[in-house]
């Protein structure tokens, strides 16, 4: 999955204005009448559902606007340089730099400025402006100067390397640590045929699936093995904690492997993950969290399931006891999935409306203040 790219785009030059005189029989000192020249192509960034990885980016990287026509004579305009769009997964960040840079060193990277973030469906943002048109010689006649031979260059127009870096637009995030069963999981709760093996790091890039239950659909995203130290660069997380940045609800997935483990060290294990989250972004440690214990199909697994509900169940964090390699506890996993992305929905839609609402006391001194003007 290629999720980071680098392009450059120009948008294209305006066209020169026209040096010209009328010339015509019967019509002597016809004065001027050169035309403008016409406005160069803007470039467009949109967002696209058909496009899911930056991969076209690998093998094209430099994007230019069609360049304005000169204006000519007669008073004609030039044409216009034709608009550039270019298409986009939805869920890209752009980042704008004015000097060529390498993509390398993820974390200057981040220190680019945001210029735009497309998250929604068909959403478009004008990145690069055309040149503007030069004024032909006609604009340029007066009462001391009938004749003038003077015209008005195009507006040259400037490049841009762009940074693009995409997040995966995906409702459920599943985390934990690698061998934890989240492909497996992903595999059952969707159509998703991810790679499954039996060692770490099986999964090299994230996958999407859509599930549904309760009549609704939601897309998951299996995040690929987290460690300690992820959020520094370690392991395979760094790469991949931005796609989660997105997501409403975290399933955060145990798989314990040791029939001698302690449930100290299991909930150890989860608070290392919580923890790499919010070193990462503090927004992600208070997401939304269901705890899910896999293999329960083990007996051994079940009893520390078991004792690690009894042990969250004070804290308010919900916890389920699955097994995605027999299915059981799978509709109830889903279940609440689709519940608690609703409570999500709601707490952020009540979240607009808060800061669309414009507090009694403010409208009253708006009004103060009208009054007294």
């Amino acid at each position: 999955m290629i999720d980071i790219a680098k392009i450059e785009v120009r948008a294209g030059n305006g066209g020169n204005g026209c040096i010209s005189f009328r010339r015509e029989k019967f019509v002597p000192k016809g004065g001027p009448d050169g035309g403008d020249g016409g406005k160069g192509g803007d470039v467009y960034l949109q967002s696209s559902e058909e496009k899911h990885t930056l991969r076209d980016f690998q093998y094209k990287a430099k994007f230019e606007a069609e360049n304005a026509r000169d204006g000519e004579g007669a008073k004609k305009t030039g044409r216009s340089g034709e608009d550039l769009y270019i298409l986009i997964p939805r869920g890209a960040i752009i980042r704008e730099s004015s000097q060529d840079f390498k993509i390398k060193d993820y974390k200057k990277l981040l220190q680019l400025p945001i210029v735009a973030d497309l998250s929604e469906k068909n959403q478009s943002f004008l990145i690069a402006k055309g040149g503007r048109g030069g004024r032909g010689n006609d604009h340029f006649k007066s009462a001391v100067n009938q004749t003038p031979r003077i015209a008005e260059p195009g507006e040259k127009s400037e490049a841009k390397w762009l940074f693009l870096e995409l997040k995966l637009m995906a409702d459920v995030g599943i985390v934990g640590l690698p061998n934890a069963g989240k492909s497996t999981l992903i595999s059952r709760l969707t159509l998703s045929r991810p790679k499954i093996a039996p060692y770490p790091f099986t999964t090299l890039e994230p996958n999407l699936g859509v599930a549904e239950a309760e009549g609704k659909s939601f897309v998951v995203a299996d995040i690929p093995g987290l460690i300690a130290g992820a959020s520094q660069g370690k392991g395979l997380g760094y790469e991949f904690l931005r796609h989660i940045e997105r997501t409403k609800i975290l399933v955060h997935l145990i798989g314990p492997e040791d029939p001698k483990v302690k449930v100290g060290d299991v909930l150890k294990d989860m608070e290392t993950i919580n923890r790499e989250l919010s070193l990462f972004d503090t927004k992600l440690g208070d997401k939304a969290q269901i705890l899910v214990i896999n293999k329960i199909d083990l007996s051994w697994v079940r009893d520390v399931a078991l004792e690690i509900e009894r042990s969250y169940k004070r804290k308010g964090v919900l916890v389920i006891g699955i097994s995605a390699a027999t299915g059981e506890g799978l509709e109830k996993l889903k279940r609440e999935i689709v519940l608690r992305l609703f409570q999500a929905e709601k707490e952020a839609q009540k979240k607009t409306e808060e800061e669309e609402t414009i507090p009694i006391f403010e409208i009253e001194d708006l009004l103060k203040g009208k009054r007294a003007k």
